[in-house]
């Protein structure tokens, strides 16, 4: 019997997933909307396979009675997630995401009482967003226990999947978000802006964006005002300005269509994967001028996704979880990062 459920394994990420999956000897089931994509990816990995959409209740409740856990790779996961978090609860099966959306961390954030009177373990965001930051975040937050501030930074040398530029997309025109005196609160794209050393003389503009952390971080390490970092191409910069004052437009349904229509197709093949690193930074201060910083090195962002995920995956079918809403770190300590090969460098 499958120990767990990858739903969305046709996409980019959720195929990379499979395959790293079936490599490390494991045998999800996978499933997704597209009948001949899953059947050809089954029959590739010689996996099991079931086909339905989340609205098909019936078939969804049938796939999780055969599985332990969801491991849910169908974005934007703020149209997806409640659907699939809610046929968890209702079947006591534990649920896990590679979302990056605040939306999403907070609507599971908030169905934390719910998910521990089933028993299970709800922990969106098992990728790249936001497994490596939030270590980083608890080791800096260890490291200055009276921090009141958190920083984070984050420069991923690679391309982006299509899912990502999508949910990118449709997200265009909402602002940005950082969390002050413990609320999360809408500032303008592009907000801010600063000089970050990676370390290794890569010094870089980096730019605030709603990132998962912005969420995630407050749970994880309690400190009450959180901004988080990246960088982004000067065309990609303007574009984030330009929406403060054509947000309407961009997001409007003909615009909508016209720019995902220009987001070519797939994602970095394994060679432009294994070139691609992802540096990090970050700093937590208090009010009384204490700050401590930190620096981390990984691998490119979908492979460190994948590697994520599944290392999760295997804790929570081996009997290591903590029932109720949870965040990597907060779950299974800084240290998990370490345990994700081939990290290259922890965080000092």
């Amino acid at each position: 019997m499958p120990d767990f459920l990858i739903y969305g394994a046709n996409g980019y990420t959720g195929e990379l997933i499979t395959r790293f999956a079936v490599e490390r000897g494991m045998r999800p089931v996978i499933a997704g909307r597209n009948e001949a994509a899953i059947g050809r990816l089954a029959e590739k990995h010689g996996l099991e396979h079931r086909v339905f959409s989340l609205d098909e209740t019936e078939k969804l409740d049938a796939a999780l009675s055969e599985v332990d856990m969801v491991l849910h790779c169908a974005g934007p996961f703020s149209i997806t997630s409640r659907a699939m978090v809610e046929a968890c609860l209702r079947n006591q099966k534990h649920y896990t995401d590679i979302t990056g959306e605040i939306a999403v961390f907070e609507a599971c954030a908030a169905l934390d009482a719910r998910a521990k009177e089933a028993g299970i373990m709800i922990m969106p965001g098992v990728g790249f967003d936001v497994v490596p930051t939030d270590c980083l975040a608890v080791r800096l937050k260890d490291r200055l226990p009276s921090a009141t501030h958190l920083t984070l930074a984050w420069y991923g040398i690679g391309r982006m999947s299509h899912g990502t530029r999508a949910t990118m997309t449709m997200n265009i025109g909402k602002g940005g978000a950082v969390r002050k005196d413990g609320k999360i609160t809408s500032v303008p794209a592009a907000w801010k802006t600063r000089k970050i050393d990676f370390g290794s003389g890569v010094i870089k503009t980096g730019v605030t964006i709603p990132w998962g952390d912005v969420s995630t971080a407050y749970y994880s390490t309690g400190i009450p005002n959180i901004e988080v970092y990246s960088v982004v191409p000067p065309q990609a910069v303007r574009m984030m300005k330009l929406s403060r004052y054509l947000g309407w437009l961009l997001a409007a349904a003909p615009s909508q269509k016209i720019l995902r229509s220009k987001i070519p197709p797939g994602g970095p093949n394994d060679a432009e994967r294994a070139k691609g690193k992802t540096l990090l930074w970050g700093e937590a201060r208090d009010n009384e001028g204490n700050r401590v910083e930190a620096r981390q090195q990984g691998p490119e962002g979908y492979t460190t996704t994948a590697l994520a995920a599944l290392t999760i995956a295997e804790k929570i079918l081996s009997g290591n979880f903590v029932p109720g809403f949870q965040t990597p770190a907060k779950a299974y300590g800084p240290d998990l990062i370490l345990e994700i090969d081939p990290i290259q460098k922890p965080a000092r």
